[in-house]
């Protein structure tokens, strides 16, 4: 079993500093709650691109090259889509 430290030595390997993984998050988070359609989003569509902010971050800070990232954003995407069109 892996120890915490070695997961996170790890996954600074593709996420990039933590610290600066956050603050391009809540950058990113910030504008988008200042936009007049913020409101006008689901609960789901908020918390989708509140996860697509948060893996664009770890792109940007980390890894681009680290295919999961890529994955996941098409992944939240999708959750929204299949939503919208079961109503």
């Amino acid at each position: 079993m892996a120890t915490v430290t070695a997961t996170l030595k790890q996954r600074g390997k593709t996420h990039g500093k933590f610290s600066d993984t956050a603050n391009a998050e809540q950058e990113l988070r910030d504008w988008l709650r200042e936009q007049e359609g913020w409101e006008q989003l689901s609960a789901s569509q908020r918390c989708a691109l509140d996860m697509i902010v948060h893996k664009m971050a770890r792109i940007m800070c980390g890894n681009p090259n680290f295919a999961d990232h890529w994955h996941d954003i098409q992944g939240y995407a999708q959750l929204v889509e299949q939503e919208l069109e079961d109503n």
